[in-house]
């Protein structure tokens, strides 16, 4: 994205200001964006709407204080972003649904909420597209799932790989997988982080203090990981080449080995499988 070419997006509402749709507002306000109908937030809270009031562009809503700040937030958008609790988006679809204008895009961050729920809820004339972005949307570099309703048009779905885009890298699958993809990426930051506690813990179990700890694990995954990008090569080259033959390392990957590592993988990726299709049925 450069100055020369900026990126254009249509008006856009986001009902639910949390963590991820902080981050995906803070991706449309790097230069070369431009929003020209703005962008609507709504919040719960007058501080936490005065807080967004104060972005550049932003016209912000509290629902504690106006029942129709959802309402006026989505008149005249061309994207809604639904960002509420799962358990509260069935309430909001239905104050919402009269309100929206005829072909608006709406776009559920909502986890575990199907396509299906969101037409049943809404008019036949607006487009839905579901997604599932992940945590790294803070820093722009989030892998973010999306899939097309049975609504969308390809343009709709352009439209929605544009704003993502704005916070990192995005896939496009078949609904059927998007649950799936919330294991791997939508969760996986948690997995990264955990391997860096229990990776810290085991530096000071050796002696390092905290702080030296810290800066050998975060600064080997963060260059591991930069190493990856930057390289070409597969994860499975690299670590060859890090593995000699009766070395250190090989004895160490062989301890990971025994511990049938990618079958724990597997075993924590379906526990999420399942919870994730639980949610989706309700429960």
């Amino acid at each position: 994205m450069s100055a020369d070419a900026p990126l254009t997006l249509p008006t856009i509402a986001f009902l639910g200001a949390g963590s991820m749709a902080r981050a995906i507002l803070s991706g449309l306000l790097q230069p070369g964006i431009e929003i020209p109908g703005g962008i609507r937030a709504t919040n719960r809270s007058p501080e936490r709407a005065a807080e967004l009031e104060g972005l550049p562009g932003v016209t912000s809503y509290a629902t504690d204080t106006d029942a129709t700040a959802n309402r006026m937030a989505v008149a005249g958008a061309e994207l809604v972003v639904v960002a509420v609790k799962p358990s509260m988006v069935p309430d909001l679809l239905r104050e919402i649904a009269d309100a929206l204008d005829p072909g608006t895009i709406v776009v559920s961050v909502a986890a575990g909420v199907t396509v299906a729920t969101f037409e049943e809820l809404l008019p036949e004339s607006i487009a839905v597209i579901r997604s599932m972005p992940n945590t790294p949307a803070v820093v722009g570099r989030a892998v973010t799932g999306i899939s097309a309703g049975t609504r969308s048009s390809d343009d709709d779905l352009a439209l929605a790989v544009r704003l993502f885009e704005t916070v990192g890298d995005v896939i496009v699958v078949p609904e059927s997988q998007i649950d799936a993809l919330s294991t791997i990426s939508g969760s996986g930051p948690a997995y990264v982080f955990y391997l860096i506690e229990q990776l810290t813990a085991t530096a000071i179990h050796k002696g390092f203090t905290p702080e030296q700890a810290a800066l050998m694990v975060q600064g080997t995954f963060r260059g591991a990981s930069e190493l990856l990008a930057a390289s070409g090569d597969t994860p499975a080259e690299l670590r060859r080449r890090v593995t000699s033959p009766k070395g250190t390392t090989e004895r160490a990957i062989a301890v990971l080995e025994e511990a049938h590592l990618a079958e724990v993988f597997d075993r924590a990726t379906d526990a999420a499988l399942a919870r994730a299709r639980e949610l989706a049925s309700g429960a």
